[in-house]
């Protein structure tokens, strides 16, 4: 398993080629690339050529971290045929990016919309049936988070989408912060799921259907908000032995190509400690869990 960081938290302080020294200061071996302006930005093309990827590839190579994975976020099931379109031409050119990194390991969100949950399926499937030959050929693998807002949030049903592609290179990515989101148990989803959770995201979050319903109160009520945060571990309402046992159990944590990624977006003002916190933390959990303890 790699226990990469998450560098969002720093995107406002250092640039993009600083991460790599950033990730290694706070403690880690590896780096998730996530959604950045001179990168790989939300929903729009990548940003960076050539001469850019292989600068962070050095930056990468002088830590002495390892980019463990990408994380793209672009609307391949959208409804919307023009923005699917324009998804696919960007994806190609993060697939490519990904080879030139020589990063296998992808994650993503589904991007659909719940109010058009039968459009984005079939917009998700005719997306994959474009992609799928690139990624089979290039030996990657793609994962699906199954994102609170998205066509499919539950965790067996996004698992469902994703089994129904047929192909070993897709898999999912469990995101711990949204636990209360996907409504099974975690270990429900992790045994049915097994090795092809791929990818997990560590941070807490509370559980918004606590004190029946009344623990974040919107308004006008019943209006289709989603809440969830991304806290260092302890601060909300995971259970983190059974996440990290669970993982265990699945084989998740002695797999050398697994990524687990510390998530925390809530205290940008104190990243620097709270990275440092999650290696730490994130190190003490695996090793409890490997032992059983």
């Amino acid at each position: 398993m790699k226990i990469a960081l998450d560098p969002t938290p720093f995107h406002h302080s250092h640039s993009l080629l600083e991460f790599p020294k950033v990730a290694k200061d706070m403690g880690f071996d590896y780096l998730q690339m996530t959604p950045h302006r001179d990168f790989i930005p939300f929903y729009n093309h990548p940003k960076a050529d050539d001469d850019l990827v292989q600068k962070l590839a050095r930056a990468a190579k002088d830590a002495e971290v390892e980019i463990a994975s990408l994380l793209p976020v672009l609307r391949w099931s959208s409804p919307d045929p023009d923005a699917r379109e324009a998804a696919v031409r960007y994806g190609k050119r993060v697939l490519q990016i990904a080879v030139d990194l020589g990063v296998q390991q992808i994650g993503t969100e589904f991007s659909g919309r719940p109010e058009m949950a039968e459009e984005s399926e079939r917009a998700f499937y005719r997306t994959m049936e474009e992609l799928l030959p690139i990624i089979e050929r290039e030996g990657l693998h793609l994962a699906f988070d199954p994102h609170p807002d998205d066509f499919v949030e539950n965790g067996l049903e996004a698992w469902r989408v994703i089994r129904g592609v047929n192909s070993k290179n897709l898999g999912m990515v469990y995101v711990a912060s949204h636990t209360f989101h996907m409504q099974e148990e975690p270990l429900e989803i992790m045994r049915e799921t097994g090795d092809r959770i791929r990818i997990v995201h560590v941070s807490d979050t509370m559980n918004h259907h606590a004190s029946h319903g009344l623990r974040y109160i919107t308004n006008p009520p019943g209006n289709p908000v989603r809440v969830h945060q991304h806290l260092k571990i302890g601060d909300g309402d995971v259970n983190w032995d059974e996440f990290f046992h669970g993982l265990a159990e699945i084989g998740f944590l002695d797999d050398p190509n697994t990524v687990m990624a510390s998530s925390v977006f809530a205290e940008n003002e104190n990243a620097i400690e709270v990275s440092k916190y999650q290696s730490q933390t994130i190190r003490e959990l695996t090793e409890r869990a490997r032992s059983g303890k």
